[in-house]
């Protein structure tokens, strides 16, 4: 459904399905390279003759950049507009990508990366804010997840072959045809402005969530550190343990589809059940998922994990970033969820490169699923504390005490 705007532009329904979608893909096209990145690190390994180390260097730069961006959008979202700043900050990423295809040497590309995640950084930092605008951001946000392993799945399963045929600049190309589709989208999105609320209650609320936010922007940053620390490495994992490129490959994008029924599944779910019995038992999933990998050996065993991970990698991420939604509609929260998600997502790759050593793949298995039971233990509690309503609770409290 869409609704009438100035000039004859028809924009989407602020809080409707289509909505959702274009969000969906502001919020990925900063951080696409993400979703791409065993792609990315086996094309650098393969195409440029990087090491591990160098390799998930490069996409450690670029999603430590976009936290450092990630940080910045907390200070810009009520000062900029944000639809004209998104298309400054599209542009540059557009270039950013372009320039990288002529890059061939590792602390060049590092460096030149870095760049790179500041200004997507800066962009997905806005573009959640914006999510957080809408009626049910738990919904917006599971679409989110849906368009990064609907489009991660193509291109893992298709960019590593490209790769070695014509270049690892292909890659960089790929990002840069996301950021281009992106840009189309942009003037079909409503005006989103911030959500206002009464000072007093505000600042009673901010008094009574501190300790649950702390301690779930901590979920989000171990869980991502966990999930990508080992999916960075996927494929030369699977090659460690003796399987073919082809059948890796193809598992992995076929993963990340079926790993997109876990957002679809928030999306449904999104509004109307509680958050703290599905958040338990994804997490469990997950666990059990990672752990698998220690038998990667075993065909059927290296496909249930991946499947598995991606499901709950889908589902929990929405749930944490509709959690610190909730702390904030103005999108404050949920930027600085940006924040943390991405400090996860560079640190993963950056420890992985460290204690893989010789190919010391069960150590970093077991690293992976020690962040995991962390980010159980940080985030239940919260989860319980706004299915009771308490922080409302405490707030209003104060409000009519005061």
């Amino acid at each position: 459904m869409t609704t009438g705007s100035t000039g004859g532009l028809r924009r989407a329904a602020p809080d409707g399905i289509v909505a959702c979608v274009l969000l969906a893909f502001l919020a990925t096209a900063g951080l696409f390279y993400v979703n791409i990145m065993p792609a990315l690190v086996a094309g650098l390994i393969d195409g440029l003759g990087f090491s591990n180390q160098e390799a998930g260097f490069v996409g450690s730069a670029n999603v430590y950049g976009a936290a450092c961006g990630a940080l910045i959008a907390v200070f810009l979202v009520r000062r900029l507009p944000w639809r004209r700043t998104e298309v400054v900050l599209l542009l540059l990423l557009l270039s950013l990508d372009l320039v990288s295809t002529l890059v061939t040497n590792a602390w060049p590309l590092i460096a030149l990366r870095f760049l790179h995640g500041v200004v997507g950084g800066t962009s997905v930092g806005i573009g959640l804010a914006v999510m957080a605008r809408t009626a049910i951001p738990d919904r917006a946000f599971g679409m989110l997840l849906t368009v990064q392993y609907g489009a991660g799945g193509i291109g893992i399963m298709f960019l590593p072959g490209l790769a070695k045929n014509y270049g690892p600049e292909v890659l960089f190309l790929a990002l840069a045809s996301f950021t281009l589709v992106t840009l189309a989208m942009l003037p079909f999105l409503a005006a989103y402005p911030p959500k206002a609320r009464h000072t007093a209650a505000a600042a009673a609320r901010s008094r009574a969530q501190r300790g649950p936010l702390i301690r779930t922007l901590a979920a989000v940053f171990l869980f991502q550190a966990a999930n990508m620390g080992l999916n960075a490495f996927l494929i030369p994992l699977g090659r460690h343990y003796g399987l073919a490129d082809a059948f890796i490959s193809g598992t992995i994008g076929v993963a990340n589809w079926i790993g997109a029924l876990g957002s679809i599944a928030v999306i449904w779910m999104a509004g109307r059940f509680g958050r703290t019995a599905p958040i338990a038992c994804m997490l469990l999933v997950a666990i059990a998922g990672t752990a698998a990998f220690l038998l990667s050996g075993a065909h059927t065993v290296f496909i249930t994990a991946n499947v598995a991970t991606a499901i709950a990698w889908s589902f929990l991420i929405p749930y944490f970033f509709g959690m610190c939604a909730d702390f904030d509609t103005a999108g404050h929260t949920a930027t600085l969820a940006g924040f943390f998600s991405k400090m996860g997502l560079a640190t993963g790759p950056a420890v992985a490169a460290l204690l893989l050593g010789q190919d010391n793949y069960p150590l970093l298995i077991g690293v992976s699923v020690a962040g995991l039971v962390a980010c159980a233990t940080a985030v239940l509690g919260p989860a319980r504390l706004l299915d009771g309503g308490r922080l409302e609770r405490e707030a209003l409290s104060r409000v009519t005490s005061g």
